[in-house]
């Protein structure tokens, strides 16, 4: 029996894939136990997984700039979210461990205050790498950024992890879990790619698993005869993406003797009040039952996790993606031949009514969804990478 410590961001597309992981490990009778700024959104997508839940410190609220895009927008994730949370969530993540006391941390790619701690005290730590999108280098051929980037890193490590230590604190020299597969993500320039261990990337698949469900979804109003779209821009985009859903609305009622869609509106648009019988906005979905009962596509942000949830159900995509690492997947997404990508910001209703017409009546993009819902599948998800985390455990017992 070893025990088991996940550090996360508080961001739902962060914690939901390591769920299903931690649930593996304790029907395999091993403790976990989580540390996050947000205890609440982890005891709410674990559930009765979720075990002791640590609080810890967060990166100070603050709204990003909508407009930011390239290089500015990545200085601008790392200087303003990802350096302040690791900062902020170190204090917190060492107390966990010294209560604990895992065997094994493994630590979100976003949050690596979780391997830079486990590093100073000698623990054996994973990384969870929810976006493979890391694994090609997004500062390549900005070394200015690179450079800036490596100094704040070391002042990092000086002060929470191992001053002696080296490597990249994203990257375990233990195990990189990637949930995706090179079908998908292609296959990284530079890194070791193996089954696991050494610090390779250890292709594991999405882990998908079961999770509390949004209550009062309309599921009567779905229409069988037609197909059905959904449109979602995940969790964090409430507050840019009005334009874009009015786009996509406008296109699906001019398809709508032959397709309805299902926008997801956290963010209550004026047009989300109004009734509509060929597009229904609601502010969340039942996003895995959903897909499980069948879509005809998907229209989302490249969010990886979305991806790779309309993926593991060989359902194609029009991914318009907005900062950060969705340009990444987007690319990934039409490399693979599995959608077509359309610009957020001036796309007009005209162009993504071709891109969806495109998604839903060429079969080539729904074979290549396909040939990735099967190696997703294979991959083993969860339970391939509880049995990784575990093999890791006993290696350093």
């Amino acid at each position: 029996m070893s025990r088991f410590l996940f550090v996360v961001p508080p961001l739902t597309g962060h914690v939901n894939p390591t769920v299903g992981v931690a649930a593996e490990l304790a029907a395999r009778g091993h403790p976990v136990a989580w540390v996050c700024p947000d205890p609440e959104l982890v005891g709410r997508l674990a559930g009765r997984a979720a075990g002791p839940v640590f609080a810890c410190g967060g990166a100070p609220a603050g709204e990003r700039p909508a407009d930011l895009r390239g290089p500015e927008a990545l200085k601008f994730l790392w200087e303003w979210y990802l350096l302040p949370l690791a900062e902020a969530m170190a204090p917190g993540v060492r107390a966990a461990v010294e209560a604990f006391r895992p065997d094994v941390v493994v630590a979100d790619q976003q949050a690596f205050a979780g391997g830079l701690v486990a590093e100073r005290l000698g623990l054996p730590w994973a990384t969870s790498a929810t976006t493979s999108a890391e694994f090609t280098d997004p500062l390549a051929g900005l070394p200015k950024v690179r450079q800036w980037l490596d100094e704040r890193l070391t002042a990092l490590r000086a002060t929470v992890g191992d001053p002696a230590g080296a490597g990249d604190p994203r990257f375990s020299p233990h195990l990189v879990l990637a949930f995706s597969t090179p079908e998908l993500a292609g296959e990284p320039p530079g890194v070791p790619v193996s089954g696991g261990g050494g610090g390779s990337i250890c292709w594991v698949g999405p882990s998908v698993s079961a999770r509390p469900s949004a209550a009062g979804f309309p599921w009567e109003w779905l229409d069988d005869g037609r197909a059905t779209v959904l449109v979602t821009l995940g969790t964090a985009n409430a507050g840019v993406g009005g334009r874009f859903l009015e786009v996509c609305r406008s296109a699906l009622r001019e398809r709508a003797d032959r397709v309805q869609g299902v926008i997801v509106d956290p963010g209550g648009t004026p047009a989300a009040r109004e009734p509509d019988k060929d597009v229904l906005t609601v502010p969340s979905v039942p996003q895995l039952a959903l897909l499980e009962r069948g879509v005809g596509a998907v229209v989302c942000h490249a969010g990886h996790n979305t991806v790779c949830e309309a993926l593991w159900h060989g359902i194609p995509l029009v991914v318009a993606p907005i900062r950060d690492d969705q340009p990444v997947v987007a690319g990934q997404v039409v490399d693979a031949g599995a959608g077509v990508r359309v610009r957020f910001g001036r796309v007009t209703a005209q162009r993504f009514g071709a891109a969806l017409d495109s998604v839903l009546d060429d079969p080539g993009h729904r074979a290549a969804a396909d040939r990735i819902r099967t190696a997703f599948r294979a991959a083993g998800g969860a339970t391939a990478a509880a049995a990784r985390l575990d093999a890791l455990a006993r290696e350093f017992r």
